[in-house]
């Protein structure tokens, strides 16, 4: 479907500007913020009037637009954009009785903000847009770009994802029950199963095309479904796999978003079911905590795995080491927003 080539994810791991997945970043009061890096590409007088969601999507961004040819156009996945700002300009108008309010914190609360600022900055004035589908807004980018490259064969594209945490969108999940009430490290949030999981937040940016000449991972399908029946996606995902040629050979690795959360366990164990005994698989919430698009770092996580050869230690399940050349990566979110990914390793 299409190539995935050069990408930045900034995440609450050691994921940028360097990699070390080997180690683990610890929660704190059930909340795994990124570990924001230095933005040094972006003009200081820009950068502190940025939202943080802005600047993560932004700073993720400027890095891979240096020595390639103008992207054909930028699209992004968020649920919430700057939500943080957003309460903020809600507030002023409370504050100051719907008198002259600062248009900055809304300009940076639009879902299109991060989008709108890579355009700016870096004077790209071709297609642009933001996805905003909840849990499903990264997969729903990746399809506008499939399709876009079947229109531009030549094209090469700019996509990601964005989404943070804000006291308010925390505070919010956490009474509907979203969230952990009673504190919980991530090292141990597969020990002590429950209600709730941890929260997290994440920017990924990835440019891809139609080329397979310098690629890291292969996008060979993608499907998305809405449902509470864990019989209907056990259906689904048997379509999946048939279709990909994957119901004798299964995938080399499975990846899934399980989170801890007892009330979605009943989802993962049905499509781990389908697979060998022999199967890895690996999981990558504990990493990222949860959000809308968290898929994404399990997306990026699966494109460093194709192009080490090697699964981080703190990530493996079950399973061992070995050659990978297909992965399935499954998403849920919140046990209704289903997304399965199948990616493979460029030949050649």
């Amino acid at each position: 479907m299409l190539y995935v080539h050069n990408s930045n994810c900034i995440s609450p791991q050691q994921t940028f500007p360097d990699t070390a997945l080997d180690l683990l970043n610890e929660s704190r009061d059930n909340q795994l913020l990124v570990k924001e890096p230095v933005y040094s590409n972006i003009p200081p007088g820009i950068l502190r009037r940025m939202a943080r969601a802005v600047r993560m999507c932004v700073g993720a961004a400027l890095p891979l637009l240096k020595g390639i040819p103008e992207p054909d156009g930028i699209v992004i996945g968020t649920a919430n954009g700057g939500i943080e700002d957003c309460i903020k300009f809600l507030n002023q108008i409370i504050e100051y009785k719907e008198g002259l309010l600062s248009p900055g914190s809304f300009v940076q609360s639009t879902s299109n903000a991060p989008a709108a600022q890579i355009s700016l900055i870096s004077k790209n004035k071709n297609y642009n847009n933001t996805v905003t589908h909840r849990g499903l807004a990264f997969e729903n980018a990746l399809m506008d770009a499939v399709m876009l490259l079947k229109e531009k064969k030549d094209g090469c594209f700019l996509i990601g994802s964005v989404d943070e945490i804000s006291d308010y969108n925390f505070n919010i999940d956490l009474l509907a029950g979203s969230f952990r009430k009673e504190i919980v490290s991530n090292r141990q949030l597969f020990d002590h199963p429950a209600i709730g999981t941890i929260g997290g937040e994440g920017a990924l940016m990835m440019t891809v095309s139609n080329a397979q000449e310098g690629a890291v991972a292969r996008l060979e399908d993608l499907q998305t479904i809405h449902t509470p029946d864990e019989t209907l996606l056990l259906e689904t995902l048997k379509h999946f796999l048939l279709r990909n040629g994957l119901t004798q050979n299964a995938p080399d690795l499975l990846i899934t978003g399980e989170n801890g959360d007892i009330r979605l366990q009943k989802f993962y164990q049905a499509v781990e079911s389908l697979f060998p005994e022999h199967i890895s698989i690996a999981r990558f919430k504990h990493l990222s905590g949860e959000y809308c698009t968290a898929s994404s770092f399990g997306f990026w996580m699966a494109t460093e795995i194709l192009r080490k050869g090697k699964i981080p230690d703190i990530a493996l399940k079950k399973g061992k080491q070995t050659e990978f050349r297909k992965i399935l990566l499954y998403n849920n979110y919140r046990g209704m927003q289903h997304s399965f990914v199948l990616l493979g390793k460029p030949v050649g």
